[in-house]
């Protein structure tokens, strides 16, 4: 038995000497205009995923989700982050798709988080993705305005949709079919 564990540490050890060697000698790739391959994307969603539940604190939103605080968030969104996570008229976004892992549609794929989550993100930004930080050009408020925009994106109430329609011309996307389940699986893109 201790031999085995010996072995499992020296090939572990191996492995991390060689990828660090590879990674330093120039064989890993840096292109940010690749797609990413459906493991890395596994590994690094759940990564994010666990780094979130360990370090999020379970924040309440101070902010009521009133017509007036969503369209807020709407606005601060397409001013901040329809340029990466596309905007409100559908079409893709200017710059996420050339980000290394490409950002997340938010408008045709609603983030499934909750706002906690989502908060700690825009706050924090999120590394090695080119998500930066907001808490230096965001206000509290106005970021807590935006996540109650995001997590709603999908069932937003009567007023802010006809918001949406005006600016943007565009219906916003229809609710989920399983709209509710509050334990879906967090999925990152």
């Amino acid at each position: 038995m201790r031999n085995f564990v010996l072995g499992m540490i020296v090939t572990i050890l191996g492995a991390l000497i060689v990828g660090a060697g590879a990674a330093l000698l120039g064989f890993m790739p840096t292109r940010a205009n690749a797609t990413p391959p459906r493991l890395e994307k596994q590994i690094a969603s759940a990564a994010l995923d666990a780094s979130m539940e360990r370090r999020a604190p379970r924040l309440n939103n101070p902010l009521p989700a009133t017509d007036e605080n969503l369209i807020a968030g709407m606005k601060i969104y397409t001013m901040n982050c329809a340029n990466c996570h596309g905007d409100l008229d559908g079409k893709p976004a200017q710059l996420g798709n050339f980000l290394y892992p490409p950002a997340p549609n938010l408008i045709h794929e609603p983030l499934d988080d909750p706002e906690w989550h989502v908060y700690y993100a825009v706050r924090t930004g999120v590394r090695y993705t080119g998500m930066p930080a907001w808490e230096k050009n965001l206000s509290e408020t106005d970021i807590w305005k935006v996540t109650a925009f995001l997590t709603r994106i999908d069932k937003l109430p009567p007023a802010v949709q006809d918001f949406w329609k005006k600016t943007s011309g565009t219906q916003p996307p229809a609710a989920s079919a399983d709209e509710g389940n509050e334990h879906k699986e967090h999925e990152h893109h």
